[in-house]
Order: structure tokens, then sequence, then C-alpha cells
């Protein structure tokens, strides 16, 4: 790839998408697919625990140093653009050797239309793009109709009492999503056959732009040529992207909620699974992930559940000093009751 100049503007690629979609995995399979190229990625949590920043720390390639990977936790980022995203971004195009091209991640309850905005920022606007907005979707989850209301019970409510609003926080942020997006990244369809892989993307269609494709991806492993190089300059297409919030009103996040359990060490992580998959089912969870660890193991382990899918593996070795102990953050609905979530998670 030529050298990047001042004069040529970067590319920056806006991966969106729900919780536990698998926006991370995608980001880690870049990462190791990089080939040499300077990739920078800005990483944004929702909670108080950096998981993602560490997982994608993890991937072990050596061209993406800690540098590399910014981190933003101090809200969501389409809420905090101006406070926290500006100055990252700045600081990047300001570096001596910019990167070739920037990863954005959004938090899976981040709008990714007011991000694509501040592109038009003076600070920005002359010095890089938005090469696309790639939205992951979990094949599975939507199957299941735990991130999108089933459109046609919807609208035979809606026929039967038209005065009545049945759009739920979480349709709203999956319609959002797909709606903006230039690229749909369907994940995980190695857990639905290929009727329901077709019942997905025939239900999703409604909601996508004109010429917006679906690519099928299995643990979020695609070429990033598949990715990169959209060239959609997507801040210059803003009025195609529709939004539910463009009347002004800003996304509310007081929809969601998120504590951080701490947990010591865990001997049994086959039961602690289970206590997960029994808390996601009844308390509203949305999504449980975190750092575990188990006695006498060297390595970390990471916990990653979806509803009542719970995924567990090791990822690399505690480090010397690293503090040994289990923290799992959670994210539900607003009002889930948060000190029975912890106590039953520690039980």
């Amino acid at each position: 790839m030529a050298q990047t100049t001042r004069t040529t503007k970067i590319p920056a690629t806006v991966v969106t998408g729900f919780l536990g979609a698998g926006k991370t995995s995608l980001i880690r399979h870049m990462i190791e697919q990089a080939g040499g190229r300077r990739l920078a990625f800005i990483i944004n949590e929702f909670g108080d625990l950096g998981v993602d920043r560490e997982l994608v720390r993890g991937c072990g390639d050596e061209s993406c140093t800690d540098d590399d990977i910014v981190e933003l936790t101090n809200g969501c980022i389409c809420c905090t653009v101006a406070d926290d995203f500006l100055p990252t971004i700045t600081a990047l195009l300001d570096r001596p050797e910019p990167p070739e091209h920037i990863i954005i991640e959004t938090s899976g309850l981040a709008l990714p239309k007011p991000l694509v905005k501040a592109f038009g920022w003076p600070e920005v606007r002359t010095r890089a793009t938005v090469d696309g907005v790639i939205a992951v979707v979990d094949a599975a989850a939507v199957a299941a109709g735990r991130f999108a209301t089933d459109v046609e019970a919807v609208q035979a409510q809606r026929a039967a009492d038209p005065s009545l609003d049945h759009e739920s926080p979480l349709e709203e942020l999956f319609e959002e999503q797909l709606a903006c997006a230039d690229l749909i990244v369907l994940n995980k369809t190695d857990l639905v056959d290929a009727a329901t892989l077709e019942r997905v993307k025939a239900g999703m269609a409604e909601h996508l732009r004109p010429a917006v494709h679906a690519v099928t991806a299995v643990g979020g492993a695609l070429d990033p040529a598949v990715l990169l190089g959209l060239d959609a300059a997507a801040e210059d297409d803003l009025d195609s992207r529709p939004s539910h919030h463009d009347d002004g009103h800003e996304h509310d996040h007081d929809d969601f909620a998120s504590i951080v359990v701490d947990l010591g060490e865990v001997a049994d992580p086959a039961a602690l699974e289970a206590r997960i998959k029994d808390v996601a089912s009844r308390h509203d969870i949305l999504r449980v992930k975190g750092f575990v660890a188990v006695p006498e193991k060297p390595m970390r382990l990471i916990v990653q559940g979806v509803g009542d899918r719970v995924q567990r593996y090791f990822d690399r070795p505690w480090e010397a000093g690293e503090i040994r102990t289990s923290r799992l953050v959670v994210i539900g609905q607003a009002g889930f009751d948060a000190e029975a979530v912890a106590a039953e998670l520690r039980a």
C-alpha cells in the first residue's frame, strides 16, 4: 500500500452491532490478517470493565502495539463525541506516522450515525473519511427474536390498536445499526440452518439501504479485503441513513444498566457458566463478559455470554504482578435486580 500522505484522507471503518454480535472477534481477525498495514483501533465500551481492549491486545500481532489501541470508557461514543472521540482521533491523525486505516468499534448500545456525523467536523473533515459502516449481526440471536421483535406480530398489534407504540429500545437500536450500514456481517452462521439464515436476511432487508449486501461469517473470520476499502464516504451520505433520532432527540442510555461483579478465583468454570445461563434467563440480562482466574491454571479464562449462550476459552497467561481475580461485567435492561444478579453469580 502506498504511503499515506497529509493530502490523502485517512480511511476509518466504523464497526457497529449489538452486544455479543462478534465485533471484537471480527477486529481480532482483522489484526491477525493486517499484513503489516498500520492499523489503529478505537474501542468503546459500555460498562466499567475494559474487556474488549484486553481481547484485542491479546491478539499477539507485533504490528499492533498498545499505543495503536485506544479505549474510550467515559460513556457511549455516540453521546460523548466532542469530549472523547474528537480528541482521540485528532491525536491519531497528528502522529508523525499516522495510521493507514482506523478501525472504530462502537459499544453494542451505540447509535452509529452521530459518530459518522463527527467526521464532518472541521478538525476531522479534511483529514479522515468514513470508509464504511459495518454492522455485525448475531444470526442466531436475531433468529431467536432476541434483538429484533417479530415484525408481523408488531404490525398485527398496531392494527388492533393504532394508539400503541410497540417500538422497544432494542428494536430501535438494531434498526438504526442496519439502516446506517454499508455492509452487514451475518456472524455465527454455524449456529443456524440455511432456511433460518434466509429468514433472518429477509427480516433485515426492509431496514437496509439500497445495494447494501450481507456477507456471512463464523467467528468473525473474514478477509480484511472484504471489510476495508468500501470507499463509502459515509459522512457525505448522511441523509440516506435514516434514524429514529433525527428529530433532535438523542438516544437514552437510561434504557440500559451495567454492573461489575468481582468473584475472586473460580474453581469450577462449568458451574459459573450454568449460573450465568440461569441469571440471564431469569433476569433481563443482555450480555455477560469478563475474565476468570481458575486455581492452578496459568492462563486467564475469558467468559462471554449472550442470552443463554455462553462461550469460555483461555486467552493468555496471567502476567507477572497481575492480580489473579475474576471480574464480570453484566449489561441488562434498566431496572434489573443488580444485587440479586451479583449474589447469584457469586453463589
